[in-house]
């Protein structure tokens, strides 16, 4: 390639060109429910002496109760069972009527009879106007979703007040597609009923992600190239 062809920095732009593209695949929407989705339980330390402190209770690793043998969510790594139930109904009405109306009139001084017709036309003449406008709009918006399922979740972290950060992923495959069901959010351990279960409403900040990939959700889509020639060249 002669560079004497093509002025300076014109070589850099098949680079260019590769940045705007992965700048646009950057764009692609972000998954609601972020990493991590697994963290595994802390090790237990090695060769640690208990105190004895005489009592009937002595306390350990496990999160059980005294009069049962159940354990409940508390550790990183413990699993929680979340039922998923959400329903969501949102509407909203706006109706708009406004009108009005102007008129305004001048009366001419009359009676002129200076003998030219010019002058005795603007003096005899009575001037009016009227004018009116009005809008009326409307509109009507209406929302409904809901969402239901089950998925177990994982302990992730342990704030310090006690507040568990959970989240889970369940994965299915079936004929090359593939359906992921994320969940992520806060639990306060005294909203944990028997079972180890929560109720989705009961979870702070809860993220549900219901994604599929495959052959059947591309062909449901447009890519971002697609888009972009769409917007940018499409006539309307």
């Amino acid at each position: 390639m002669n560079p004497t062809l093509f002025p300076h920095g014109a070589r850099s732009v098949p680079g260019l060109c590769l940045l705007a593209l992965a700048a646009l695949t950057g764009c692609a929407s972000k998954p609601v429910v972020q990493a991590p989705l697994y963290v595994p339980p802390n090790p237990q330390p090695m060769l640690v002496e208990r105190t004895n402190n005489g009592a009937i209770y002595q306390a350990s690793f496990s999160s059980g109760s005294l009069f049962s043998s159940a354990r409940r969510p508390a550790n990183i790594g413990d699993v929680i069972k979340v039922n998923i139930t959400e329903n969501v109904k949102a509407s909203r009405k706006l109706s708009t009527d406004t009108s009005r109306e102007n008129a305004v009139a001048s009366k001419g001084p009359g009676n002129s009879k200076s003998g030219s017709k010019l002058v005795d036309f603007f003096g005899n003449i009575d001037a009016s106007a009227s004018g009116s406008d009005s809008y009326k709009g409307s509109g009507t918006t209406d929302d409904s979703s809901s969402f239901s399922g089950q998925i177990a979740a994982t302990v992730i972290n342990v704030l310090p007040n006690g507040h568990l950060l959970v989240a889970g992923e369940r994965r299915m495959a079936l004929n090359g597609g593939l359906s992921a069901l994320r969940f992520s959010g806060l639990v306060d351990p005294q909203d944990i009923k028997s079972g180890n279960t929560i109720a989705s409403s009961d979870v702070v900040n809860a993220r549900f992600e219901l994604a599929g990939e495959g052959d059947v959700s591309d062909a449901a889509s447009r890519n971002w190239l697609q888009r972009l020639l769409t917007n940018q060249m499409s006539v309307w």
